[in-house]
């Protein structure tokens, strides 16, 4: 079995031209959704970043971005886009969630696009999530929930890849509901103020939740 790391490695040369293009109607739309909350004071650390693009689109509506990732060439090819962009409020770090170098309630949002559905740990990680978020901070998630109901041509577009995850040589996605999806962000004692059916497609659902404290 591949590791994960080398899996998005291998995928970070393409990965704007594949999996950007593929579902950009999708990240359109969570942007949109996720600018509405953000301040010019906040700090934000973007978990998952891969390259970079949604940390470098809401790098001016806020005071700093960290983006990390496991994957060292997600995070070159991030900090490449950065400097040719001249954009200096945005950092780029492999590093898991669990990275000591995080302290407690340092972050005003926390984002994490398209990632849970790939984690063993996922609970584990939305209760590190709201230890590293500010009281009252933000948690600020995008994620595929593929047990609720999505159309045939999505099935047939999904299958190879939930064939793929089975032999490891891609992430596998986890199924699970939209009412999972909520009871886990409330084990890190987030208070849901905002969800949204991002593509009717697929159940792609945008959650913004508020530390409760």
């Amino acid at each position: 079995m591949i590791k994960t790391e080398k899996i998005f490695d291998m995928s970070a040369n393409t990965y704007d031209k594949t999996e950007g293009k593929r579902f950009e109607p999708i990240h359109i739309k969570a942007l949109e959704n996720t600018k509405k909350y953000l301040k010019g004071s906040d700090i934000v650390l973007d978990y998952g970043c891969a390259t970079g693009t949604k940390a470098l689109e809401l790098a001016d509506k806020v005071a700093q971005v960290h983006g990390i990732d496991i994957s060292s060439k997600m995070i070159e090819t991030a900090t490449k886009k950065a400097a040719e962009r001249k954009i200096d409020n945005v950092g780029f770090t492999q590093a898991t969630l669990f990275d000591e170098r995080y302290a407690r309630e340092s972050f005003d949002v926390i984002l994490a696009s398209a990632i849970l559905h790939l984690l063993e740990n996922r609970r584990e990680v939305v209760q590190r999530i709201t230890q590293l978020l500010k009281p009252r901070g933000l948690f600020i998630s995008s994620t595929t929930c593929l047990a609720e109901k999505m159309t045939f041509e999505m099935k047939f577009k999904f299958l190879p890849v939930l064939l793929l995850g089975k032999t490891g040589l891609v992430p596998s996605i986890k199924r699970f509901k939209f009412s999972e999806l909520e009871d886990l962000v409330a084990t890190g004692k987030l208070q849901i103020v905002e969800s949204e059916k991002l593509f009717h497609q697929l159940s792609f659902y945008f959650i913004a939740a508020k530390k409760i404290g």
